[in-house]
C-alpha cells in the first residue's frame, strides 16, 4: 500500500522540507505524505528510535528520509541541526513546525519549571527552528514554514500554559510572514482540534472516557484524522498556497464556534455518511489511539 494523498505525485519532487516531532502522531503522518510526493522529508526529534522507525517506514514505501536527533529547545542544538541538514541536502524548501507538547492541569498548580518547558517546547523552539531555517538557508532561496498551533480560541481550561504558548505562535506566524515576506518566504499555520491521533495516548488513562465523549461537543460529530491535518498542512506548503501568508488554517470540525445558547446540532450517522463530511484517512500506516480500541 502507499500513501493515498489528494495532491499530485511529484509535487515535492526536488525539496527538502524538515518535519520537526516527526517520530509519531500528526508529524509522522505529515512526513509520510511529503515523501509520497517526492520530497526528501528530514525528521527531528528528541528520540532516536522513534526517528528512525519513521525512515524505514517512509524508504520501505520507496520515498527519500533522514533523521537528526535535536531538543529544539536548545538554541545551539538547533543551530547545528539546521547546518548539519543544510550541508547534507544544500538547502531547506519548507519547515513544519510540529513538535509539542503540555500536560492537563489548573493554573494554579503549574509551576514556573513546568509552564517554562511548556512555553519552551511550543513556542521558543519553534522560533529557533523557523530563525535558523530562515538564516542559514530560506532567506536566500526562499521556502514556506508551517507553525502548528492548537484549537486555543475560547482559551484552553486545564491547559493554560499550552493555549499562551500557541497563541504567542499565531503571532509569530503572523509578523514572520511580514519580516521574511521580502526574501520570498510564506509563514502559515495549522490549528488542529480534536484528532484522533497517536498523541492522545499519552494523557492518563483516567481521562479517556472524557476524551471518548469529546466527540459530542463537535459540530461535525467526530474527531478528525491525522490525515486530514497532513493535508492542511500539504497544501499550505505547496504552490497553491502561493499567496497565502501570516494565515492561520482551523482543522477542527467547526469547535470553536460552538455557543451558549445555541442548541447544539452534532451530525449524526447519515449526515457523517455524506461525502462533504466523511472522514477522510490516506494514511496507509495510520494507527487507531488506544483508547479508542475498546
Amino acid at each position: 500500500m502507499s500513501y493515498g494523498s489528494v495532491f499530485a505525485k511529484n509535487l515535492f519532487a526536488g525539496k527538502v522540507i524538515l518535519v520537526t516531532g516527526g517520530g509519531s502522531g500528526i508529524g509522522r503522518c505529515v512526513a509520510h505524505e511529503l515523501a509520497a510526493l517526492g520530497a526528501h522529508t528530514v525528521l527531528v526529534g528528541r528520540k532516536a528510535e522513534k526517528l528512525q522507525a519513521v525512515m524505514d517506514e517512509i524508504v520501505q514505501d520507496g520515498g527519500s528520509a533522514s533523521f537528526h536527533v535535536c531538543d529544539i529547545r536548545q538554541e545551539e542544538a538547533v543551530k547545528q541541526t539546521v547546518a548539519a541538514v543544510v550541508a547534507a541536502q544544500g538547502h531547506i524548501d519548507g519547515l513544519v513546525n510540529n513538535a509539542g507538547g503540555q500536560y492537563m492541569t489548573p493554573l494554579e498548580a503549574i509551576s514556573a519549571k513546568g509552564w517554562e518547558a511548556v512555553i519552551n517546547t511550543n513556542l521558543t523552539g519553534g522560533f529557533l527552528m523557523a530563525r535558523e531555517c530562515f538564516l542559514q538557508s530560506m532567506n536566500k532561496n526562499g521556502g514556506s514554514i508551517v507553525n502548528i498551533v492548537a484549537d486555543m480560541w475560547g482559551s484552553m481550561p486545564g491547559m493554560g500554559h499550552s493555549g499562551a504558548a500557541r497563541a504567542g505562535m499565531v503571532s509569530f506566524t503572523e509578523t514572520a510572514a511580514i519580516e521574511w515576506a521580502g526574501r520570498g518566504v510564506r509563514v502559515n499555520a495549522v490549528a488542529p482540534g480534536y484528532i484522533a491521533s497517536s498523541g492522545m495516548d499519552k494523557y492518563p488513562v483516567e481521562m479517556a472516557p472524557m476524551l471518548r465523549e469529546m466527540s459530542k461537543t463537535i459540530p461535525l460529530g467526530r474527531f478528525g484524522t491525522e490525515a486530514e491535518t497532513s493535508a492542511g498542512i500539504v497544501f499550505l506548503l505547496s504552490p497553491a498556497a502561493a499567496f497565502i501568508s501570516g494565515s492561520t488554517l482551523r482543522i477542527d470540525g467547526a469547535r470553536p464556534q460552538v455557543r451558549l445558547g445555541w442548541p447544539m446540532r452534532v451530525a449524526d450517522a447519515k449526515a457523517l455518511a455524506r461525502d462533504a463530511i466523511k472522514p477522510f484517512n490516506g494514511f496507509h500506516r495510520a494507527t487507531t489511539p488506544k483508547l479508542f480500541e475498546s
